[in-house]
């Protein structure tokens, strides 16, 4: 031990002082001689050097990106809603073009090619704060549908072709804010598996025929025809009508088990990332607040479709406990439509047109102008339904009778007192 500890002390010095490919080499060198696992070692050295006098420190090295480029990046960042890094990274030069035709951008040349070819690690480590200072679990409305179960099967692997465009999962997202009692908004989400096109809606409750037709508009809007449909077993799609929409247009109609939310991963994590993230938790009743959502829905379809990169699992491996992901090239769902050639060439060239029109930033705007007029909506509603108090009762005239029952003052000083919504 004694022999091992000398060799550890006169090797620290040489480590301490090395490269980072000196100190693998010493490392190896060290566990030869000691037989020692390099974590071991590394500790030992690291005890060996504690004694040791401080060394100076080393003068940070400089920026490579300025404010200049920060900047810009932030706005970018804003503009797509916060995307991390390995999301922004490869979508930041179709972003800049984008930006920079709109007119919100200026660029330099210099400033352009840093902004471009910047990292995702970096990327991260420079809007760490940023994303610091943003720092929503829903509840499960889904009540079981009726006996349409036993005709329309469980969704398989057998029955759907996910790779190609048109088959959506769908989805209804209520808006209680914590009060599961009477009727309140509800969002139906529909989001295709192969490019992520995701359109919504916001309907008055659950209804069959509202939830239907807003199914019907979504359907129209999507740019491709709609080949597949997969909900949960919720009363609002298990009913005989889109049974019979799905058999007169050939749409495949498939559900997901019982319980097992996983098997609609897809409009899932869109409930998350596109309604809740937009709206939020509160509770939406009223037929003004549903026509907001609607109104803000309009421009959220472009900022999701057009300007929201996403990326895809194609591969998932477990070795042991360890589990393996691979995901391909960030994409938005626009560049994934126009991509696919089973698209026709008119739909796709229309899709560019209206994209090139866009200005992504102005978007956002738009988007937080009638977040805030959804959230008056809600403090206006709030404050319509609060009773003022009772006012102070005012003494009888002197030698009137008082003839009331005992327990009726008691009756009525209640009278007027709800509770604050």
């Amino acid at each position: 031990m004694g022999q091992r500890k000398a060799v550890t002390k006169t090797t620290a010095k040489r480590y301490r002082s090395a490269s980072k490919s000196e100190k693998a080499a010493i490392l190896t060198e060290l566990c030869a001689v000691t037989g020692w696992h390099r974590d071991h070692a590394r500790k030992a050295l690291r005890l060996a050097l504690a004694g040791e006098p401080p060394r100076r420190a080393r003068a940070p090295r400089p920026p490579v990106y300025g404010e200049d480029v920060l900047v810009p990046l932030r706005k970018i960042w804003a503009v797509l809603d916060a995307p991390a890094g390995k999301r922004l990274a490869p979508f930041l030069p179709e972003i800049t073009t984008a930006l920079e035709r709109a007119g919100e951008l200026d660029l330099t040349p210099a400033v352009r090619a840093q902004l471009v070819g910047m990292s995702a690690a970096t990327i991260d480590r420079r809007l760490a704060g940023d994303r610091k200072k943003l720092q929503l679990k829903g509840r499960s409305g889904t009540k079981p549908g009726s006996l349409l179960k036993s005709q329309i099967p469980i969704r398989t692997w057998a029955d759907w072709n996910e790779d190609e465009p048109g088959f959506v999962e769908i989805d209804l997202v209520g808006h209680e804010g914590g009060d599961p009692s009477g009727d309140f908004a509800q969002t139906l989400t529909v989001t295709d598996i192969a490019t992520g096109w995701t359109e919504t809606r916001a309907v008055r409750n659950k209804a069959q025929k509202w939830v239907f037709a807003a199914l019907m508009e979504i359907t129209a809007a999507f740019p491709f025809p709609v080949k597949g449909i997969d909900s949960d077993n919720g009363s609002e799609f298990i009913n005989a009508q889109l049974l019979r929409y799905c058999v007169a247009n050939k749409i495949t109609f498939t559900r997901s088990r019982a319980g097992r939310k996983n098997d609609g991963a897809h409009v899932e994590q869109k409930n998350w990332s596109v309604v809740r993230q937009a709206v939020g938790y509160h509770r939406f009743d009223t037929g003004a607040e549903v026509d907001a959502l609607n109104e803000l829905y309009a421009r959220l379809r472009l900022q999701i479709n057009f300007f929201s990169p996403q990326q895809k699992l194609i591969e998932k491996t477990r070795d042991g406990a360890k589990v393996i992901k691979r995901y391909d090239t960030v994409a938005t769902p626009h560049q994934r439509t126009v991509a696919d050639d089973r698209i026709p060439a008119k739909i796709r060239t229309a899709l560019d047109k209206q994209y090139r029109g866009l200005n992504p930033a102005q978007l956002r705007r738009d988007q937080h102008a009638l977040s805030d007029k959804l959230l008056d909506l809600v403090r206006t509603k709030h404050l319509s339904r609060r009773v003022p108090a009772t006012p102070p009762a005012t003494r009888a005239p002197a030698g009137e009778a008082t003839k009331a029952h005992p327990r009726a003052s008691a009756r009525e000083s209640t009278k007027g007192r709800t509770r604050a919504s």
